[in-house]
């Protein structure tokens, strides 16, 4: 049996399919820290959270922001669902601190819990984007 050395790693959205490629490692935050997924990992469904993906391909590291979504892993497919994904290239930077600027002042707001948990999941989203945008600046 060949030990795989490479993983295939797909993020997709209720939009799209934002990223589908072999990669060497990927690291993601899941909801108790950052998580590691190498090839050959042992098979796993857990939670993430919004934060940062790092994917490693020919040595580069690819970066992007994730939201709120699941993950399921196998020896040689890491598959993620996420309510956002998107490469730091395409992080509108102006944008994202703009939406974080207005889901800041509705959290002072009375707001219902439902409106409550969109304006966290956009404030979320938007810390997730700046984090990538602005790693290592």
């Amino acid at each position: 049996m060949d030990m795989a050395t490479t993983l295939k790693l797909e993020i997709v959205t209720p939009d799209a399919k934002v990223f589908s490629d072999d990669v060497e490692m990927v690291t993601l935050p899941g909801v108790e820290g950052e998580m590691g997924i190498y090839p050959n990992h042992v098979p796993l469904m857990t939670q993430i959270a919004p934060g940062e993906i790092v994917a490693r391909k020919n040595g580069q590291d690819i970066f992007l922001a994730i939201g709120d979504g699941f993950v399921e892993i196998t020896g040689d497919h890491v598959a993620i669902l996420s309510d956002m994904a998107i490469r730091a290239e395409n992080i509108d930077e102006a944008k994202a601190e703009e939406a974080r600027r207005r889901a800041e002042a509705r959290l002072g707001e009375k707001l219902s819990d439902e409106e409550a948990a969109a304006v966290q999941a956009a404030l979320a989203h938007s810390l997730a984007q700046l984090k990538v945008k602005r790693r290592g600046k």
